[in-house]
């Protein structure tokens, strides 16, 4: 897949993961200050319109760092920041090439990741979308299909760590001010991460 190919895939799965506001308010409620809601969706809608308009034939970097600059820069938040930044990191790693597949997935992966630790300064087991994105690049590494099933794989992952890290105590951030309080319930980060890779999933069957 190429960046003209995964353009319409990528504008989709942001406009569809923007539905997601209220779930994500709820969820973000429970352990912090019920922002994040607004902040995906505010941010997901303008990295969609932003990836509408880099031009065509543009490599895939560029449309990824442009969704990641306008997500960044939407909300004065600091999901905000620290995703739209590992966004626009993960896209510097992407070589200027036809096609891209899952070796360029987990390379662009892991720059994110590493930008959001470095940023973030939280640690695997804190509780937070680390926590759902680092098992998840695990499981790609060494999975095989198309992409639209290795994406389906990937958010059935994500989904599981949120439920089993729902039961951790949270160590960063408002949910960390929580301490014991925030067992049993669900980081709304980690959970944002996991909807968004059911849109894309969708979004990549759509075009399949």
């Amino acid at each position: 897949m190429n960046g003209d190919d995964f353009r319409p895939v990528l504008a989709a799965a942001l406009r569809g993961w923007a539905t997601h506001e209220e779930t994500l308010r709820e969820l973000d409620a429970a352990l912090g200050d019920g922002d994040l809601g607004i902040t995906v969706r505010s941010g997901a809608l303008a990295a969609a319109d932003a990836v509408d308009a880099v031009p065509v034939d543009a490599g895939l970097g560029a449309v990824l760092a442009a969704a990641g600059r306008a997500f960044a820069t939407a909300n004065p938040s600091t999901f905000a920041a620290l995703v739209g930044g590992g966004v626009m990191a993960g896209a510097k790693e992407l070589p200027d090439q036809a096609g891209y597949g899952r070796d360029e997935a987990v390379a662009f992966g892991r720059a994110v990741e590493q930008r959001i630790q470095q940023r973030g300064k939280a640690e695997l087991g804190d509780k937070t979308l680390l926590d759902a994105l680092h098992p998840t690049l695990e499981v790609l590494a060494g999975a095989d299909g198309d992409a639209a099933q290795l994406c389906r794989m990937i958010a059935a992952v994500a989904h599981d760590r949120v439920a089993e890290t729902a039961h951790w105590e949270s160590k960063r951030g408002r949910a960390g001010w929580l301490g014991e309080r925030s067992i049993d319930k669900p980081d709304a980060g980690s959970s944002a991460y996991a909807l968004f890779l059911d849109e894309l999933a969708t979004a990549l069957e759509a075009c399949s």
